[in-house]
């Protein structure tokens, strides 16, 4: 799924409010931390994820990592929040063309 410049920038507005809702710890990138990614998207489908890694070639590996497994779409990463968005079975968010 690609978002056009419009659509991403609707879907950070949305985010801004918002709170993490998983956060990567010293354990890195588990089976049961993305369990929980799945999860929580399947249910909000636009999330934001804290990642606690030092060097930003890490944040995006493990970011690329998340995507590639979640089938999400990176909104944004900002310092060390990753914001995902995946329109869940009954979309909740309405994009704008």
């Amino acid at each position: 799924m690609n978002l056009n410049n419009k659509q991403k920038q609707h879907l950070k507005g949305l985010a801004h409010l918002l709170k993490p809702v998983v956060m990567l710890g010293n354990n890195g990138l588990t089976e049961g931390v993305l369990a929980e990614i799945e999860q929580a998207i399947e249910h909000h489908e636009l999330i934001k994820i804290k990642i606690a890694a030092e060097e930003r070639d890490t944040k995006k590996l493990i970011a690329d990592a998340i995507v590639r497994e979640t089938g999400a779409v990176c909104v944004q990463i900002i310092g060390s929040i990753l914001v995902l968005y995946r329109p869940a079975t009954e979309r909740k968010i309405t994009l704008p063309r």
